[in-house]
């Protein structure tokens, strides 16, 4: 269901991120994400000249790589358009995550390494929901992977998953977990 419908306006700025997870053939993920910004008017910047509308003023890319326990085994970020001379330089600044594991501190880590004027802005904010695909793109064949492993030796989970009460619809009490994960279904 799409927003209601807004009031007589005109677009002035798009933002568009995509993030893409991979496999790679030599066991580790690739985690890409892209983000591009646009004015739909023509403007002049100082460093670019003139800018005509849907042209990038920001084109920014990163590939995290990441092994299976999702620490970060490379990181590589590319500025391609900015509007400043500076911007493309702090990108090798990122190299600062390697060794990071995605998972609980990840944002803090963000912020000791690449915060404030160790980072870019806009590609330091792609790094939050470049572990939320790292998640969706290698839970579910960890997941299938761990859970033949367990079968297969008699063992069943000792601990909930992670996923239980993460949000609304894990709910331990809720539908979503008495179907999926029944051993931990804390309902009636």
């Amino acid at each position: 269901m799409p927003l209601p419908d807004p009031v007589s306006r005109k677009p002035l700025h798009t933002r568009r991120i995509e993030c893409n997870g991979y496999k790679r053939d030599d066991g580790l993920w690739d985690i890409e994400a892209r983000m591009r910004d646009t004015k739909d008017y023509t403007f002049t910047n100082k460093f670019r000249g003139e800018m005509a509308p849907g042209t990038p003023i920001h084109d920014m890319w990163i590939r995290l790589t990441v092994d299976e326990k999702m620490t970060v085994k490379d990181i590589v970020a590319v500025t391609d358009g900015s509007p400043f001379e500076p911007c493309p330089k702090i990108v090798d600044n990122y190299k600062a995550m390697i060794g990071v594991k995605i998972g609980l501190g990840w944002r803090r880590a963000i912020k000791e390494k690449l915060g404030g004027i160790c980072g870019c802005t806009h590609l330091t904010e792609m790094l939050g929901p470049m572990a939320t695909v790292a998640y969706q793109t290698m839970m579910p064949e960890l997941v299938k992977r761990k859970t033949e492993e367990m079968k297969a030796a008699g063992k069943k989970l000792s601990r909930p998953p992670g996923v239980i009460n993460s949000c609304h619809a894990w709910a331990a009490d809720g539908p979503v977990v008495k179907e999926e994960i029944p051993d931990f279904y804390t309902g009636e």
